[in-house]
């Protein structure tokens, strides 16, 4: 049995180190997966807040280049929509300041905004000597972002690198276009009649005689000054160069984003006027405040100037330990503005629920074979090592009456025996052990024929009292020799069906079991009891012996068990006889079963079908 133990553990081993290293790396990869979802929507989220930006730098680039002019009438007249843009300016070449909010001027708001304006104005001309006015041709690109190990291989399948790798958000390169001359800021300042005079000068009779008929002056009548779209379409365009939006900090809280104008080798400069802590705000807001991350993340967004935190915008959860940190810089114009992600939880995947009852399942499952592959070769071991004691013991069974036989036989030759009454009782001794013997080879055939199924019981009605007196005649020898007297109280009321010859070996069968184990008891008596239950009959057999221990009543009806004391071990036996009574009362339809008397001995009691 231990190497059988032995042999189980090492395979219980070389089972579970495979499993253990697929469930260590599962639940790893499954963590790398957890982490490279957050990852994920953390990249989505502020890939969000990149293209809201980008968003507001397309809008502004397709303004005409005339819409900040202090003449212009459109939609920059009134106040911002934004909370965040406090108003549109321009910065001209000589540090001069327009702003389309001129136009509808009058209201305090737009007051108090057209100085603050004018006072970032002239701000701007201080550091404008600092800025060069070179259109750049590129741009540095975004700022590597720091990931932990693992977390790339999964976002990168869903993240469009096209996306991450923008350089700027809006046009990259410098447009051309060419205006007409009231479009030209400049020429828009000083009128379109000088530019028209001049257009026209020079060309005379030639420009006149060029001149459609309809539009000609009649002979001998003063000429009629052109008209506006007259003069715009003689008029050559003027070329522009419009470079890429840029920003330049006014002070800690303000940016100034713009993009620059060349036109005639004179540099403009148009944008609007960002308040720092209402577009960061803005952004947390949209973005972030109603994101499901917001319950355990944090996010913190800063705009740097040169190195140095001007503002700094955070929300959600606080974080101590990350599990999760993400960092990313802004492409320009925005490329003051740095976000920070950061979470110290990874929500658990959906998959972690399902592995965990799959694991569990399996290792239930294992545990569970192992268990049964135990306790079935621990029952056949204990099977074989109680075949072996049983023919231990059948060989001393069949040998002891053996030996009394032959022992009286000689005994009886020898003339040993003196008188008549010596004789008789040497006779009835033989005949004693004899019976005993046959018993025996009657217990081991029957159990034999059990085992194959080749027994077949026969029911007939009757009242047991045959039963009773065929027992009582069989089993008197055996009862005076150990002393014991034997009690019958049959309190049956009707006939009931049953095998005679099954019931009667039974009956001897627990007999001989009370005889053997009990004694040594003080009281020897053993009590049959028959009584009605119903639709069922009871037949009890009571002794007055030691008793079974505990642990071994539900066992002692197995085949060749025998219960480990002192009292089995000197009463000796093949432990066959109770396991011969279980089989044969199942094989007739009933049910036993085995339990201690309040005093001493025990009981057995035969449910038999009525």
């Amino acid at each position: 049995m231990k190497s059988l133990l032995r042999l189980i553990l090492i395979f219980a081993l070389g089972l579970t180190l495979p499993l253990g290293y697929l469930v260590v790396q599962s639940y790893k990869s499954l963590a790398a997966e957890e982490a490279a979802t957050l990852s994920f929507f953390a990249e989505t989220l502020l890939d969000e807040m990149q293209e809201s930006a980008a968003a507001l730098i397309r809008r502004e680039e397709a303004r005409p280049i005339d819409a900040y002019l202090s003449s212009a009438v459109a939609s920059l007249s009134g106040l911002p929509a934004e909370d965040y843009i406090i108003g549109y300016f321009q910065n001209n070449p000589d540090g001069g300041f327009q702003s389309p909010h001129r136009a509808s001027a009058g209201s305090r708001d737009l007051t108090l905004r057209l100085a603050e304006l004018e006072e970032a104005n002239l701000r701007f001309n201080r550091k404008r000597a600092a800025i060069t006015d070179r259109i750049p041709a590129e741009v540095a690109a975004e700022a590597p972002e720091e990931r932990r190990q693992g977390q790339a291989a999964f976002a990168g399948r869903y993240i469009s690198p096209t996306q991450r790798s923008k350089s700027y958000l809006g046009q990259s390169e410098s447009r051309y276009e060419t205006l007409a001359p009231s479009q030209a800021p400049g020429r828009a300042e000083a009128g379109t009649r000088s530019d028209a005079a001049v257009g026209l000068e020079g060309k005379g009779a030639a420009a006149d005689a060029a001149a459609p008929a309809n539009v000609r002056a009649a002979p001998g009548a003063a000429p009629s000054p052109p008209s506006v779209a007259q003069r715009e379409s003689d008029l050559p365009g003027v070329p522009a160069e419009v470079a890429p939006f840029q920003s330049v900090f006014i002070d800690e809280n303000r940016v100034f984003v713009f993009r620059r104008i060349l036109i005639e080798s004179r540099m403009y400069r148009q944008g609007f006027l960002l308040d720092l802590d209402a577009f960061l705000a803005h952004l947390i807001r949209r973005h972030f405040s109603t994101h499901p991350l917001a319950q355990f993340s944090h996010l913190r967004l800063r705009a740097v100037d040169q190195a140095r935190a001007a503002k700094t915008a955070e929300a959600g959860v606080p974080s101590v330990r990350p599990r999760i940190a993400l960092n990313r810089s802004f492409p320009a114009p925005f490329a003051f503005l740095q976000a920070s992600f950061a979470s110290d939880t990874v929500p658990p995947s959906a998959a972690r629920g399902t592995l965990n009852l799959a694991f569990s399942a399996l290792a239930v499952v294992i545990l569970a074979g192992l268990l049964a592959i135990y306790h079935s070769a621990r029952k056949v071991v204990d099977f074989a090592e109680r075949q072996a004691r049983f023919v231990s013991s059948v060989t001393h069974e069949l040998k002891t009456p053996l030996t009394n036989i032959r022992m009286y036989i000689e005994m009886l030759e020898q003339g040993m025996a003196r008188d008549p009454e010596r004789e008789q009782s040497y006779f009835r001794i033989v005949q004693s052990e004899g019976a005993r013997l046959s018993r025996l080879i009657t217990n081991v055939l029957e159990l034999s024929r059990l085992e194959k199924r080749h027994r077949r019981p026969e029911l007939q009605a009757g009242s047991f009292a045959e039963v009773l007196q065929e027992v009582g005649e069989l089993m008197a020898e055996p009862l005076r020799q150990a002393g014991f007297a034997l009690n019958v109280e049959n309190r049956l009321t009707r006939p009931f069906r049953y095998d005679r010859e099954i019931m009667v070996q039974v009956l001897i069968n627990l007999i001989e079991n009370s005889i053997k184990f009990g004694a040594a008891s003080t009281e020897k008596a053993i009590a049959i009891r028959l009584r009605d239950a119903g639709e069922q009959v009871l037949i009890e057999v009571a002794d007055t012996g030691p008793g079974i221990p505990g642990r071994d009543l539900n066992k002692i009806f197995n085949d060749f068990y025998r219960a480990e004391n002192a009292v089995t071990a000197a009463a000796g036996g093949t432990g066959i006889g109770l396991s011969l009574v279980r089989r044969f009362v199942g094989l007739v339809g009933g049910r036993v079963s085995a339990a201690n008397n309040p005093g001493p001995g025990c009981t057995i009691t035969i449910e038999l079908p009525g």
